[in-house]
């Protein structure tokens, strides 16, 4: 009689390593959606520093500025930060254009912030509406939306709720 040794055999090694593999490959798109949206959600408080401005426009004069030199910014392109291209303002949205070291998926790509108000009551604060997000009740979007981020990567603040009638 021969003795058997304990232990795995190549074949039951390779189907673990296989099916391990196989789980991986499955993980990676959820990895990629949340390092997308960590940067996008990195890069949002530059956006404060332009929303200052257009709020305190909206209260003075009831309109918003056509462009960054209306609302007192730098141009475009010296708004900047590691995930930040540029910050264009028209007619009070904020287009935020990502570049530098953004992830591929949204090198290039835009997102929108507009301002939401109430006409007929000029002293309601300004809101704020990202992406392609719903805007508050009783309240009216200003600005034309320029988001061109697939939705999957916006952060869930500036994502359409999906409405049951």
């Amino acid at each position: 009689m021969t003795a058997r040794h304990g232990g795995f055999t190549m074949m039951e090694l390779m189907a673990v390593v296989g099916i391990v593999a196989i789980l991986a490959l499955m993980a990676v798109p959820t990895f990629q959606s949340q390092i997308v949206r960590d940067q996008i959600n990195t890069a949002l408080p530059l956006a404060d520093i332009v929303k200052n401005p257009i709020a305190a426009s909206w209260a003075a004069t009831q309109s918003f500025p056509a462009d960054n030199a209306g609302a007192g910014l730098p141009p475009a392109e010296k708004i900047v930060k590691n995930y930040i291209k540029s910050i264009q303002v028209e007619g009070g949205a904020m287009h935020i254009t990502f570049g530098n070291r953004a992830n591929g998926v949204i090198f290039g790509k835009i997102l929108t912030i507009r301002p939401a108000v109430v006409s007929e009551a000029p002293i309601v604060p300004v809101a704020w509406v990202c992406g392609v997000a719903d805007a508050p009740e009783k309240m009216s979007v200003m600005g034309e939306n320029k988001t061109n981020i697939p939705a999957d990567y916006l952060p869930f603040g500036c994502r359409a709720r999906n409405r049951v009638n």
